[in-house]
């Protein structure tokens, strides 16, 4: 799969051919890849297939998920000239798109670390990047949610306004997805995040709910629904997540982690 995305890729960037390639005569040639600004390392997993396709050499002087700082050194690379200028575009838009995703992700990670509380992405990922953006947060240290519709079975409220008794719907739900999928149910109010639990769901996703509210419910789960998982969801941003973890909250979503990913700064710069 990693294989296919990136051909797919160079084929994007490369089209019919470079011209440059038209012109010029390959030579031996180097170059380092170097960051322009601090962050997370993520994406050497792609970059390895990379140069494996495209027949040049790299050297890894930082690792996924490793911290680095502006100025330093993180690959270096080695091969004709055409194939390193072939590749420059493909190479460092991966490599910034899934480092710059980390990096936030980490931000994240280090708030909420001390309460045990798991970070969670979503689904709100760049059409035919899921695979990719998902890689880059679990780089960064989140739990990957549902990869798709058919891995999980969630209740929004969307589909809630479908079903008309809920505890018919649950008994049948049990019978008809597979043994090892969970049921997650969205709950917007207090009520309705006991109601999932009544009915028999693995996981309540508590949205859009106050600090205050959520604390209540993760009181209530104790008391009679030890065993169900509670996930945060809705508007939590780095200043309020830490706010969220403190309720004891099983997990902590949030699609911020990919859509809110401002790029950080690499370069090639050749030997």
């Amino acid at each position: 799969m990693i294989e296919q995305f990136i051909r797919e890729v160079l084929a994007e960037d490369v089209g019919r051919g470079d011209l440059y390639a038209r012109v010029s005569e390959a030579v031996p040639a180097s170059a380092k890849i170097i960051a322009k600004s601090d962050g997370v390392l993520a994406g050497e997993e792609y970059l390895r297939v990379l140069a494996d396709i495209e027949k040049f050499n790299m050297v890894s002087y930082k690792r996924d998920g490793e911290r680095f700082t502006k100025g330093e050194v993180l690959l270096g690379l080695s091969g004709d000239s055409h194939t390193l200028l072939r590749i420059e575009r493909t190479l460092l838009n991966m490599l910034l798109h899934a480092s710059s995703i980390a990096t936030l992700t980490r931000k994240y990670v280090d708030l909420i670390a001390p309460y045990g509380t798991k970070l969670l992405d979503t689904r709100k990922t760049r059409p035919l990047l899921r695979n990719f953006e998902k890689y880059a947060t679990r780089i960064g240290g989140a739990t990957n949610h549902r990869m798709g519709l058919d891995d999980a079975l969630m209740l929004k409220d969307t589909h809630l306004k479908t079903i008309d008794n809920l505890e018919i719907f649950m008994e049948r739900a049990r019978q008809k997805i597979p043994f090892t999928s969970k049921i997650e149910i969205e709950a917007e109010t207090i009520e309705m995040a006991k109601k999932a639990m009544e009915v028999g769901a693995d996981i309540v996703m508590c949205d859009n709910m106050t600090s205050e509210q959520l604390r209540e419910v993760v009181e209530y789960k104790w008391e009679h629904h030890s065993s169900v998982l509670l996930e945060a969801s809705g508007n939590i941003t780095l200043e309020t997540i830490e706010k969220y973890a403190k309720t004891g909250v099983d997990a902590i979503s949030t699609g911020s982690l990919i859509h809110q990913a401002n790029w950080i700064d690499m370069s090639m710069k050749m030997d």
